[in-house]
């Protein structure tokens, strides 16, 4: 797919980060882009962002928790309506929390991590799938993170639901290109894996948590969430960029930043001892 021009485009978690950057973009482009979101503020003000800079794009908007596989078939639904169609070309399935490091935590805040990073990436495809094998080319784009080829957040830090979540889409989307290759031959898939990026998903993780933290601990988090998104070395729309870039080159794999390759090149020089070693600190 070298370009998007008229081309019907599913993103999940456009209300912000990199969601919001790929809807600014795939717009510019030409494309009519569906996003879903749990926060209909968010995606309100995407929209608004959309509208000043690309007057006329199409940009259907729906509420939709992407756990919830009835959330999303209805998701689907809207999309085949408002577009009066019965294919859809590419789906990116880029949202995502983080959260629930621990095993040794209470559980609810583990599997809220798991079933939104990793299910939302699966039933995505799920409820997608036959639409876009409907279309004469398609394109499923899954984002993992350097998480899912490395298992830390650096020592002392579990990590554990947002690893596994996202080793899970990485491993499925690879499998999943041999699955199309035999099935549906016209469709690829592209697995992106972005380092540090200065999007608000530390923010948007600390709504979707399931049990409250402490005063003394939101505190903490507030100033993480802040960190995060200022001190990153690229920003959402450098890797939105990225993204498309090397998609409509055929890549198939997209590491997002100069972190994400440092970090893929020091777990490959010396797997054995990579979690003897803080990578993270490392880097740059």
């Amino acid at each position: 797919m070298k370009s998007f021009t008229d081309k019907i485009v599913v993103v999940t978690g456009g209300g912000t980060g990199m969601g919001r950057e790929l809807i600014r973009q795939l717009t510019a482009e030409g494309a009519l882009v569906a996003t879903c979101d749990v926060s209909v503020e968010n995606m309100e003000e995407t929209v608004a962002i959309v509208e000043r800079e690309t007057p006329g794009a199409d940009v259907l908007i729906h509420h939709a928790d992407v756990s919830s596989e009835s959330d999303l078939e209805s998701f689907r639904d809207a999309v085949l309506q408002h577009f009066d169609t019965d294919h859809i070309h590419a789906v990116f399935n880029n949202a995502g929390i983080a959260g629930g490091g621990s095993m040794f935590d209470e559980r609810a805040n583990w599997d809220r991590t798991f079933s939104v990073t990793w299910g939302g990436v699966y039933l995505g495809c799920r409820v997608f799938l036959p639409f876009v094998v409907a279309a004469p080319e398609g394109l499923i784009v899954n984002t993992s993170s350097v998480n899912g080829f490395y298992a830390s957040f650096g020592k002392g830090r579990p990590h554990t639901a947002y690893s596994a979540a996202k080793f899970a889409v990485k491993g499925f989307t690879e499998a999943l290109m041999e699955d199309l290759e035999v099935n549906a031959p016209h469709v690829r898939a592209a697995v992106v894996m972005p380092g540090h990026i200065g999007t608000q998903i530390v923010t948007n993780s600390m709504r979707a948590r399931v049990i409250e933290p402490t005063p003394e601990e939101a505190e903490l988090q507030l100033l993480a969430a802040e960190q995060f998104e200022t001190l990153a070395p690229m920003t959402g729309e450098e890797a939105a960029r990225v993204i498309l870039d090397a998609v409509k080159a055929g890549k198939w794999r997209i590491l997002v930043g100069a972190d994400a390759h440092e970090l893929d090149e020091a777990v490959r020089s010396d797997p054995e001892n990579a979690y003897e070693r803080d990578l993270f600190r490392l880097l740059g």
